[in-house]
């Protein structure tokens, strides 16, 4: 395991939220395997332009780099490409920054298709701007014929611009293949709309527990049950996880596992799984999973629902699930969030009542009604079987009463063939 220091640049930031910043991104540096050893703070106006740090206390950093016997560097902020040219230079050992190691965990965790050439992406426009550090020798000319060849321009290009070029069309090439993928995804979704299910997006900081808790949702339908696959990590799946959830009652919707959220997540992933999280922008209802036992809950809560601006999703009806509540006693941290509901996911506590809250959100514009039918009028007792919710249902001789929960289209119908409401 490489040992290495955290360094950062405190723009007028409270020690806590340093603090916690520098605590997150040695949990990063554990994810790529790498064993943070000690860290270096300096309160600036900004970071400098050229080096970071300042250069007092970059001198104190190369002190530090003998006496840990420190292998590599890492930056709580995205580093320009100046900026890792001159701190690579000045200690002689490698610099990462925030943005790498978010990148090198989703190459870690990218598994379908999709999230493998968004992650790509994402990499190699990052990369793109700073190959002039990344390795010696980009200076060296090409040597080709005068006339040039095929792949190169000529005598008088440099290694540097070659590979520019191979980057750049590495980049039209991956995105040629996202967006065959990109159209695939939106053809589902229109399917989906053409069906008018209800839909549900499922958002969060990074291992909040949203998976564990679709997984709880499962439990409650009686439909086939494929859960998704959940693990105590940062950015466990990447991959959108869409599953059908059907109560006994007719209820029906569609639920919507996304990548979870981080603080300062690298703009080019964002950009990259953006037609992944399409399916937020979409839904009818969020489901904002917060874990409460993070002392910095609120925070986290501030940075999903930065991420989700960024997305253009606004004004969509949301719900609170505290997550992870069996852990810290009755503290009522959730009282102050309107439509919030204390959960624990793994262990099943409370799913019903996020459930219940769910359904009163999503079927908001339902009309109520209570009819009897007699048993041969088939095809409308099929069709409200089908299509309404069902909140009681008794039987007698006179027929069948309903106590039911329909859109106003099946109202209208109800209302026409004259029956009782």
């Amino acid at each position: 395991m490489q040992k290495a220091i955290v360094i950062a640049v405190n723009c007028d930031k409270s020690q806590n939220k340093i603090n916690y910043e520098l605590e997150e991104l040695k949990n990063l540096a554990a994810a790529c395997n790498i064993n943070t050893v000690n860290s270096l703070i300096q309160n600036l106006p900004k970071a400098h332009p050229q080096t970071y740090l300042g250069k007092g206390k970059l001198t104190v950093l190369k002190e530090m780099l003998t006496d840990y016997n420190i292998e590599l560097i890492i930056a709580n902020d995205e580093l320009t490409p100046h900026q890792i040219n001159h701190l690579n230079e000045f200690l002689k050992i490698d610099v990462f920054d925030r943005t790498f190691l978010i990148l090198e965990i989703f190459k870690k965790r990218a598994k379908t298709k999709e999230a493998l050439l968004q992650v790509e992406t994402a990499t190699l426009k990052y990369t793109l701007p700073r190959l002039t550090g990344l390795h010696k020798g980009l200076s060296r000319q090409r040597g080709t014929t005068a006339q040039g060849t095929q792949q190169g321009r000529g005598a008088g290009e440099t290694k540097l611009e070659l590979d520019r070029r191979d980057i750049k069309k590495q980049i039209q090439t991956v995105q040629k293949q996202l967006r065959k993928l990109i159209k695939c995804r939106q053809q589902q979704r229109n399917q989906r709309k053409k069906s008018k299910i209800k839909t549900v997006g499922l958002v969060g900081y990074t291992n909040a527990g949203k998976s564990t808790l679709l997984n709880a949702l499962l439990k409650h339908s009686v439909v086939r049950k494929k859960t998704v696959f959940k693990e105590n990590n940062l950015f466990a799946t990447l991959e959108t996880a869409t599953r059908l959830i059907q109560l006994e009652n007719n209820v029906k919707f569609l639920v919507t596992d996304t990548v979870g959220f981080v603080n300062k997540l690298p703009h080019h992933l964002i950009e990259a799984f953006k037609s992944t999280l399409e399916e937020i922008t979409e839904a009818d209802l969020i489901v904002h999973v917060v874990d409460a036992t993070a002392f910095n809950y609120e925070q986290q809560i501030d940075i999903t629902n930065s991420v989700l601006k960024e997305l253009g999703v606004h004004n969509k009806p949301t719900i609170f699930a505290f997550n992870k509540f069996d852990l810290i006693g009755n503290n009522e941290i959730y009282i102050k969030y309107n439509n919030a509901v204390k959960i624990s996911a793994e262990k099943n506590i409370n799913i019903d009542k996020l459930l219940k809250l769910m359904i009163s959100i999503l079927y908001a514009d339902y009309k109520t009604a209570t009819i009897t039918l007699s048993h041969n009028k088939t095809k409308i007792i099929s069709e409200i079987k089908n299509k309404a919710i069902i909140l009681n249902e008794e039987y007698s001789d006179r027929g069948i009463t309903f106590k039911i929960m329909v859109n106003e289209n099946l109202h209208k119908k109800i209302k026409a063939l004259n029956l009782t409401l």
